[in-house]
């Protein structure tokens, strides 16, 4: 893993366009991907690009079955 393949709570907020506070509160209840370093959440970028995609295609298949 390379050093631009790490994320802090900062880049993950700037990423989603959400709030520090709103990252903070979903990697402390894991609904988004993340490890602590010396107790500071860390983010692999790996990880939140295919917590994205599964957003992405929820969002997608929700829309479809409301249109049936």
């Amino acid at each position: 893993m390379q050093n631009g393949d790490v994320l802090k709570i900062k880049e993950v907020a700037t990423l989603l366009r959400v709030g520090e506070k709103t990252v903070y509160s979903m990697a402390q209840s894991g609904e988004l991907p993340a490890f602590k370093v010396r107790g500071q959440w860390r983010f692999s970028r790996k990880d939140i690009e295919a917590w994205i995609d599964r957003q992405k295609r929820a969002a997608r298949d929700f829309g479809e079955a409301d249109q049936k």
